[in-house]
């Protein structure tokens, strides 16, 4: 914008610590030559000026690098128009394209998204969900760690939805497993394998629970021997260590509970010299990043995961605004996808 007489310069906040100090509504005010309360409305309720006093508030706060407060926004309107994310495990990839998803979503809305995570701790996500909750609009809880009751007392406060997660009367976006999970027994029983293991996530972990019940009745459902081995933490170290008790029980093949467990186990295999497929067939869950770089690339029950978060933040933002509507998109299934480490039983 053009200033010829140098009047931005002048009306820009000084410098504090060799920092130039954040333009106020003030400043802005002044160098438009209108009050505060018309600098308010036009950046926050267009249309309540005339079009050319907006344009050149706008014009004006630009040229400063004026950026309205969410804090002081929320006090005559009771919304921050931010949102927050709390996921389990910030490290694990299995978050990446659920977070991206949600962030596309955001994006289109104006809003701002911000995370934190609960280190897969119920103690640490509730205290971190509490803390949050002072300061922005609502919660999306991915994976949830916490109990059916205090995830109720947090939506109590503030609206909740979940994601990978189900809590009656509660919004919630979940992939059905159901789909995916006969797909890959059935692809396992083609190939001969008549005894299967699954290789557990954390017990607190609703997803885990809801993925051994698919996993267990398709199993019975087919005339297979099942059996679950529990790991330590749903990791890349927990699928290497669960290895000796897996190949001791003579299971052929291995469903894990997430990807990670089962590159780990990938990785434990190709250490002990235990052949994949062969000796062990191995299908993994949610098809991350990387899953088809291994050797042999994985095996695997792709979950929607950009589509969750996408799906789950729109729920949200439909929760902030009072529109307590049923979701009305398409379901969100889980699909096999073959790659090579899946074959035949080896016949000794």
């Amino acid at each position: 914008m053009d200033d010829p007489q140098g009047k931005l310069a002048e009306e820009t906040p000084a410098r504090a610590g060799g920092r130039r100090l954040a333009p106020t509504i003030y400043d802005v005010a002044r160098a438009a030559g209108v009050n505060a309360s018309t600098v308010s409305r036009a950046l926050n309720k267009p249309g309540r000026v005339n079009r050319a006093t907006e344009q050149r508030v706008r014009a004006v706060a630009l040229e400063l690098g004026y950026r309205i407060n969410p804090m002081a926004r929320a006090l005559p309107t009771g919304r921050t128009d931010t949102l927050a994310i709390l996921i389990s495990d910030i490290t694990n990839p299995v978050y990446f394209d659920l977070v991206r998803g949600a962030e596309r979503a955001i994006a289109a809305t104006g809003q701002t998204l911000v995370y934190a995570e609960s280190q897969e701790s119920g103690e640490v996500e509730l205290a971190t969900a509490g803390r949050l909750q002072s300061a922005v609009d609502g919660l999306l809880l991915v994976a949830s760690r916490l109990r059916d009751d205090e995830i109720s007392r947090l939506a109590a406060t503030k609206p909740v939805v979940l994601a990978n997660r189900a809590v009656p009367d509660l919004p919630s976006i979940t992939p059905d497993v159901t789909m995916g999970v006969a797909q890959a027994m059935g692809h396992l029983a083609d190939l001969g394998h008549r005894s299967i293991g699954y290789l557990a996530g954390p017990a607190v972990s609703w997803m885990n629970r809801t993925r051994w019940s698919s996993i267990f009745g398709s199993a019975r459902a087919r005339g297979l021997s099942i059996a679950m081995f529990t790991a330590g933490r749903p990791t890349i170290e927990g699928g290497e260590h669960a290895l000796p008790k897996i190949i001791a029980s003579g299971v052929t093949a291995v469903i894990t509970y997430n990807d990670l467990m089962a590159l780990g186990l990938l990785r434990a295999c190709r250490t002990a010299g235990v052949t994949v497929p062969g000796r062990l067939s191995v299908v993994g869950f949610d098809d991350i990043f990387g899953a088809d770089l291994t050797t042999p690339s994985l095996t695997t029950v792709r979950s929607p995961l950009a589509a969750i978060g996408e799906a789950a933040v729109h729920r949200l933002v439909a929760e902030v605004r009072g529109e307590h509507r049923v979701d009305d998109r398409p379901g969100l299934t889980t699909t096999l996808i073959v790659r090579e480490s899946t074959g035949p039983v080896e016949r000794i």
